[in-house]
C-alpha cells in the first residue's frame, strides 16, 4: 500500500502547546513538568499511574478515558488506541481542520511518553509471560504518530529532554520551535527502534536463534568523545544496556575524560584480567598486554607484570581483578599510566591515586565473567560481522599430551596461564610465561615465528634493564594462539629457553612440530581450541 500524495504548506517555526498527553512509565521529573505546563495553561490528558501522580500533586489532569469517552479495557492493553487520541496527534492543522471539527477531535500538541520497562524486566530475569506483558503497544504507537507529525506536534520520550522543552516554552511564550520538534522526533524514532530491537533480540533468544534473518544493533549515547583513534576522526561512546562489569558500567572517580583509545584499551585490559581466579594484574598498551601476572596479592602480581615490559608499560592501562589496596596503589603511582580499572579501591588507595589528578580511575563493583555468553560486532563496508564472544575456556582435562615428555605440574599451570593470556593478544600471538607471569609477549605479526622472536627480544631487553644475568624466557613455557604451521616458530621459542609448549594443533605439519619438540626435549600439549584475535 502506497502513502497518499498530499500537498501541504511548510511547517510553522513556532507551535503553541495548548494540550498535552502524558503517559510515562519512568516518572522522573513528572510533577515538575506537569506543574510547568499547568502554569502555562496547558490542558493535560493522562492515563493510569501518571494521572494519579499528577492529581496527587494538585495538577489539573483529565483521564484519557474521559477524553475519548471509552474506558480502558483488556487490563489496560487498550486505552490510548482511539481516533480521538491518534486523530489529535496525527492531524495536520493546515489540511485536516475540517475532519477535526466534523469528528470533534481536539488537537494534541505535546506527547510525553516513555515506554513500559521491557529491557529492565528482561534483565531482572522475569518469566516469559511477564516479559510479554511489558511490551508496550500504545506508547510506541503514540510516539511514532507524534514524531511523524512533528511539523505540529512535540514528542518527548526521555525525562532528560523535559528541560529543553520547558526552556523553549519560557522563551517563546508557550511555543516550541521546529528545530527542537525535529530533534525530538529523531530521538523518538531512535527510541522505538531501540525498543523493538530489544524485543526482537529477546524473542530470538527465546527461540534459540543465534543469528535471526534480521537483526538490529542499538545503543544509547553515553559520551561524545574529543576525537576517535586519531584527532581527525569524530567518535562517540554508546552503551547497550548490557550489565556486564566494565567500562560501560564503571564509575570514574577522577582524571581526564576517557578517549576513544582509552575506552578500547581499558575494555581489553579488564576482560583479560577477569580470566584469572587468583589476584591478577594486566598492563595493556594499544589493546595488547605488555605484562600480565597472578600473585599471592595484587602488589606481587603488579611487580611481576611490570617486569615483563616496563618500557611499553609507560602510558599504559592497568587492570586488576581485586579491590585496589594502598600498597599496590602506591607502586602504580610511580608509573605514568593513563587508566586504572578495578572492581573497587579502599580509602587509602583512593587517596594515593588522587595525587595523580590526570590519572583516570574507574571502579566497576565486580569483574566480568569470562565464560559468560555474549555477542561481538565488527563493522565492514556495507555490513557488519556478528559473532559470539570468545568465552572458550581450557582446563587440564581438555589437554592432549603429544610429546614423549609430559609437562610438570608447574609447567602445566604456566601453560594454562599463558594460553589464557594469548586469547587476549592480537594474532599472531606468542606468549612466554613463568611462575604465573608473562615474561615475553609477541603480538600482531604476520608471521608466527616473528612473534616468537620479538617476544624473546623484548624479554631479553627487560631482563637487561632489571640487571638480570639471563633472559626471562629461560625456563619458561610458551603459548601460541593458533597452530604452528612450521617448526620454525617452535624452534625460535626453544632457542629462547622454553621447556613446554601449548598450542591448538590442527596443522598438516603437526607431526613435524611434535618431532621438533621431542628433539629439543620439550613437553607439548594441544588444546583443540584456537584463539585468534583481530
Amino acid at each position: 500500500m502506497s502513502p497518499p500524495n498530499v500537498a501541504h504548506s511548510p511547517a510553522p517555526d513556532l507551535v503553541r502547546i495548548t494540550r498535552a498527553l502524558i503517559s510515562v512509565s519512568d516518572k522522573t521529573g513528572l510533577v515538575a513538568l506537569g506543574q510547568a505546563l499547568a502554569a502555562k495553561g496547558v490542558e493535560i490528558l493522562s492515563t493510569g499511574g501518571s494521572a494519579q501522580r499528577l492529581a496527587e500533586a494538585g495538577i489539573p489532569v483529565k483521564e484519557v478515558s474521559d477524553h475519548t469517552g471509552f474506558p480502558e479495557i483488556m487490563d489496560g492493553r487498550v486505552k490510548t488506541l482511539h481516533p480521538r487520541v491518534h486523530g489529535g496527534i496525527l492531524a495536520r492543522r493546515d489540511i485536516h481542520a475540517e475532519a477535526m471539527t466534523t469528528h470533534d477531535i481536539p488537537p494534541i500538541d505535546l506527547v510525553v511518553v516513555n515506554l513500559y520497562p521491557f529491557e529492565a524486566t528482561v534483565s531482572k530475569g522475569a518469566d516469559y509471560a511477564n516479559c510479554v506483558e511489558n511490551i508496550d503497544i500504545g506508547g510506541p504507537a503514540m510516539i511514532r504518530a507524534a514524531a511523524k507529525n512533528h511539523d505540529f506536534v512535540t514528542v518527548v520520550t526521555d525525562p532528560e529532554d523535559y528541560e529543553a522543552v520547558l526552556d523553549e516554552l519560557a522563551t517563546h511564550d508557550g511555543a516550541v520551535t521546529l528545530k527542537l520538534r525535529r530533534t525530538l522526533a529523531q530521538r523518538a524514532y531512535a527510541r522505538t527502534a531501540s525498543y523493538d530491537a530489544a524485543i526482537s533480540s529477546w524473542l530470538a533468544g527465546q527461540l534459540g536463534e543465534t543469528f535471526p534473518p534480521r537483526t538490529t544493533l542499538s545503543g544509547k549515547l553515553s559520551q561524545t568523545l574529543r576525537y576517535g583513534e586519531n584527532p581527525h576522526q569524530q567518535a562517540a561512546f554508546y552503551v547497550t544496556g548490557e550489565q556486564r562489569p566494565g567500562v560501560a558500567t564503571a564509575i570514574q572517580l577522577q582524571g581526564k575524560e576517557l578517549s576513544y583509545n582509552n575506552l578500547n584499551d581499558t575494555d581489553a585490559a579488564f576482560e583479560l584480567v577477569a580470566e584469572f581466579e587468583r589476584p591478577a594484574v594486566a598492563i595493556i598498551k594499544h589493546a595488547n598486554p605488555c605484562g600480565v601476572a597472578e600473585g599471592a596479592n595484587l602488589l606481587d602480581a603488579y611487580k611481576q607484570a611490570l617486569l615483563c615490559d616496563p618500557v611499553s608499560a609507560f602510558g599504559g592501562i592497568i587492570a586488576v581483578n581485586r579491590p585496589l589496596d594502598a600498597a599496590t596503589a602506591e607502586e602504580i603511582s610511580k608509573l605514568f599510566a593513563e587508566v586504572v580499572i578495578a572492581p573497587d579501591a579502599d580509602d587509602a588507595a583512593r587517596a594515593l591515586l588522587a595525587t595523580k589528578k590526570n590519572l583516570r580511575v574507574l571502579l566497576t563493583k565486580d569483574v566480568p565473567n569470562p565464560a559468560e555468553p555474549g555477542m561481538m560486532v565488527k563493522q565492514l563496508s556495507g555490513g557488519f560481522l556478528l559473532q559470539n564472544r570468545d568465552n572458550g575456556r581450557i582446563t587440564p582435562a581438555d589437554l592432549k599430551v603429544v610429546t614423549k615428555r609430559a609437562p610438570t605440574e608447574q609447567e602445566l599451570a604456566d601453560l594454562l596461564f599463558a594460553f589464557r593470556v594469548a586469547k587476549h593478544v592480537k594474532s599472531n600471538a606468542i606468549v612466554y610465561a613463568k611462575n604465573g607471569a608473562t615474561v615475553g609477549v609477541g603480538a600482531g605479526q604476520m608471521s608466527r615465528v616473528d612473534s616468537a622472536r620479538i617476544a624473546a627480544i623484548k624479554s631479553a631487553e627487560a631482563a637487561k634493564a632489571a640487571g638480570l644475568s639471563e633472559p626471562l624466557t629461560k625456563g619458561s613455557v610458551v603459548a601460541s594462539d593458533a597452530f604452528f604451521p612450521f617448526a620454525d616458530g617452535l624452534l625460535a621459542a626453544a632457542e629462547a629457553g622454553v621447556t613446554a609448549v601449548i598450542q591448538p594443533g590442527g596443522s598438516i605439519r603437526d607431526s613435524d612440530v611434535i618431532a621438533a619438540a621431542d628433539e629439543k626435549g620439550l613437553a607439548m600439549v594441544l588444546t583443540g581450541m584456537r584463539h585468534f584475535r583481530h
